[in-house]
């Protein structure tokens, strides 16, 4: 704080910390706003620079930390790309509160740095800009939102060429770079229209965006009524042109929740997250009470995708919200189904998942002798690294466990879009069939085993949090217990030092990325699949811990896994995994101290 009142990098901020200081009362109650958007530097996640807003602090997104963040990046980019090329740059903005001016300014700080930037003007999706990246063959992408988070946060999602979000060693470099800057340089937004370096391109992009996502639409009914939510984000501009094209003509939007706004009024607790059903809540209703046949829910950013429908075609019958892990294996099957369709499975075709994403998803892939990589980290990054790695034309699906999807190469991250749409497809199917997603659902549980997860997140703001996530992680590697929910621990997977051991048995290395994730493979299902590269099964029942990325917050990861059984079996195996879960977190629980 003190850096900020004298030192003359900061001089234009220190009037406005000033007053706030001014305003302070005596005690530490009073300083903990401060304390807490000044105690560290906002990091780099898995998504980029992300946090609450407020005008002043290194731990908070304003003026400085955003023109840091473009400031290096444009240090680290002319760096590494050297002085005879020009560098571009792709810029797209959400919704929320004061996007647009944040896009408008790292476009200012890139000016002065030499770049040319592809700018799209109005409200657009997260995956429009990783598109515009590929299309525009640009150095590199900003995204200016943060994604999922309450009213009160903002952000830049950073992205390399190609269309994919930094990851090593550019993610290392930028960070260095942002910490070595002192001065923010500007050249004026307008200067920049006006001499030809800022170029806009949506006319350009968006339809080229939507025939792109087209491209993985396959023939079929598309009989079915659809209610679709963009959760007050951007989604409109890409869902509802692609539906359509799509020839979904049983297509409209939830009123309540149409208009682009920032605060989310709408949506309950004003978190627009899919992930959560509750914000499901009141699409579900209307679409009961008016006889719809599916519910999609797309982020403010349009990157990740809900949905629900009724359990059954019976008139009346109740309705149900898909989760991330359920909808994960379901599009799987649809984008298996719409390959085969346009030009057949060959040899060497792919699925990417995630550590921490259903087993279910692999063993519907193997089932059709497509190859499977489960190895990866959280973070779609990953993913787009993956279907480069592989081989992009033998990509076939893409997912993670928190409602992100992919399927197709137009982009190299997760899309609401093209989710929406094999949703809608797969739906249109099943409805021609008398049936619905909870069928098809109930179907792979019979075929390949039923399977069960859940999500504990456990929340641990400010710089006492930070020092309990660490000592929540080491206790786990150190001490952790020999069972949980009754189940032994058959096998812990440590990625932060890329060991495994089992009970009694001296550590083993493994290969892959580092990470902080630790895994605890538990008893109760026998070991099948081909495994990972030369790694370990799908998951079965298991428990996984990872500090957030993005949020101040450590999120545990629960399996539960039965083997294929009888229909007549069906419910009261999903109660027994239900209540395996439940046990599984009441130790879990007791061991991190409740949360």
């Amino acid at each position: 704080m003190r850096d900020w009142l004298t030192q003359s990098r900061y001089a234009a901020d220190a009037p406005e910390l000033g007053l706030r200081i001014d305003a302070m009362q005596p005690g530490p109650a009073s300083w903990k706003e401060l304390d807490d958007v000044f105690w560290t530097v906002i990091p780099f996640g898995t998504g980029g620079r992300r946090g609450r807003m407020y005008p002043v602090g290194c731990n908070a997104i304003n003026d400085r930390t955003i023109g840091e963040s473009a400031q290096g990046l444009a240090d680290y980019v002319r760096g590494a790309i050297g002085p005879a090329v020009e560098p571009t740059c792709a810029i797209a903005y959400d919704t929320r509160h004061r996007s647009e001016h944040f896009a408008r300014l790292c476009t200012e700080v890139l000016l002065a740095s030499g770049f040319r930037i592809f700018f799209l003007r109005g409200y657009r999706s997260t995956p429009e800009l990783s598109f515009t990246v590929r299309q525009q063959r640009a150095t590199c992408g900003i995204m200016v939102t943060a994604s999922h988070n309450p009213p009160s946060d903002n952000a830049v999602k950073v992205y390399w060429e190609g269309g994919v979000q930094v990851s090593p060693p550019h993610d290392a470099g930028i960070i260095e770079r942002v910490m070595r800057v002192e001065t923010v340089q500007r050249e004026p937004f307008e200067r920049g229209v006006a001499d030809g370096r800022v170029v806009f391109v949506e006319e350009e992009m968006d339809p080229a965006f939507v025939r792109a996502v087209l491209a993985q639409s396959a023939p079929g009914p598309r009989g079915v009524s659809i209610l679709y939510t963009p959760l007050h984000g951007v989604g409109a501009s890409a869902v509802v042109p692609v539906l359509r094209g799509a020839g979904f003509e049983r297509l409209r939007l939830y009123a309540p929740q149409e208009e682009p706004d920032g605060d989310f009024p709408n949506v309950p607790g004003h978190v627009a997250n899919p992930e959560n059903p509750a914000v499901l809540g009141g699409p579900i209703e209307e679409a009961r009470q008016r006889g719809d046949d599916l519910v999609l829910a797309s982020d403010p950013d349009c990157d990740r995708l809900g949905a629900a429908a009724p359990v059954s075609r019976a008139v009346g019958a109740a309705w149900r919200t898909f989760t991330g892990n359920q909808l994960a294996a379901l599009l799987c099957v649809q984008a298996i189904a719409g390959r085969e369709a346009r030009s057949g499975l060959q040899a060497g075709d792919f699925v990417v998942t995630t550590l921490v994403t259903t087993g279910l998803v692999r063993r519907v892939a193997e089932a059709r002798g497509l190859t499977v990589d489960d190895t990866l980290l959280v973070g779609f990054k990953w993913i787009g690294q993956a279907i480069d790695r592989h081989g992009p034309e033998r990509f076939v699906f893409g997912a993670e466990e928190s409602h992100g999807y992919l399927a197709g190469t137009h982009v190299r991250d997760k899309d609401a879009a093209v989710a929406a749409l094999l949703m809608a497809e797969q739906a249109a199917g099943l409805a021609s069939q008398g049936r619905t997603p909870h069928d098809l659902l109930d179907e792979l549980h019979l075929r390949h085993g039923c399977h069960a997860e859940r999500q504990v997140s456990i929340m641990l703001p400010g710089a006492s949090g930070m020092d309990r996530m660490r000592e929540i992680m080491a206790a786990l590697r150190t001490a952790a217990p020999s069972s949980f929910g009754g189940l032994d621990v058959v096998r812990t997977r440590d990625q932060a030092s890329l060991t495994t051991w089992t009970p009694g048995g001296g550590p083993e290395s493994y290969a892959g990325v580092s990470s902080d994730l630790v895994i605890f493979d538990l008893a109760g299902l026998p070991e099948a699949g081909t495994g990972g590269p030369g790694r370990f099964p799908p998951l079965g029942n298991a428990v996984a811990a990872r500090p957030s990325g993005t949020e101040p917050k450590i999120k545990f990861y629960l399996f539960a896994v039965a083997p294929p059984g009888s229909a007549a079996d069906l419910v009261a195996t999903r109660t027994g995994l239900e209540d395996r879960l439940d046990a599984i977190e009441r130790d879990l629980r007791a061991v991190v101290g409740g949360g």
